[in-house]
């Protein structure tokens, strides 16, 4: 069964959730990572702004699960196998990666580098398994914004780090899924 748009209500909802995690994540950046250099002021407003948006994204998910039905039938599984695979590899060079910066002592920004550009990575991974090549443009931005904040570790720009890693790929994943769930919540009611 279809909902009024013509889209299958599965996958709407595991659209919506893919949605929601990366919101959440990119909440998560950028409350960590705002902090000095910048000043006071302009981390709360980028920490409130990133909930808000983490927020919307969550508001849309429920109104999602209120508004549509589910189906029966064979469904499609955004989280199935190549999911799984790309998990599995991202959490592996995520967790050995900062191992072996850490056994190379790296400095600590470093880290945040790593997780960007990893994360950046793994979205373009999963566009080829999801059929959906709109998730490899954030993931180009997230894997850039890692490769400039490895550079930069070893420059005078160091402290910079965690904004231009942490907190744009944040940005990012969070305008990107709040632009995303509103052209689904909009067209829908189209």
């Amino acid at each position: 069964m279809q909902t009024e748009s013509g889209t299958d209500f599965n996958d709407v909802m595991q659209r919506m959730t893919g949605l929601l995690v990366g919101a959440v994540f990119g909440a998560v950046f950028v409350v960590v990572n705002a902090q000095s250099p910048l000043n006071t002021v302009a981390v709360n407003i980028l920490r409130v702004a990133a909930c808000l948006g983490a927020a919307s994204v969550l508001a849309m998910w429920f109104a999602s699960a209120r508004k549509e039905r589910p189906t029966a039938g064979p469904q499609r599984n955004m989280f199935g196998r190549g999911y799984l695979i790309v998990v599995f590899a991202e959490v592996i060079l995520l967790f050995g990666g900062i191992r072996v910066l850490t056994a190379w002592e790296r400095p600590e920004q470093t880290n945040v580098a790593w997780v960007a550009f990893v994360v950046g990575v793994h979205f373009i991974a999963f566009a080829p398994i999801w059929k959906d090549w709109s998730i490899a443009i954030p993931g180009v931005v997230l894997t850039l914004l890692g490769v400039a904040g490895l550079v930069m570790v070893s420059t005078a720009a160091i402290a910079w780090v965690p904004f231009v890693s942490g907190v744009l790929s944040g940005v990012v994943l969070l305008t990107g899924t709040v632009t995303f769930g509103w052209r689904a919540m909009t067209a829908r009611t189209a």
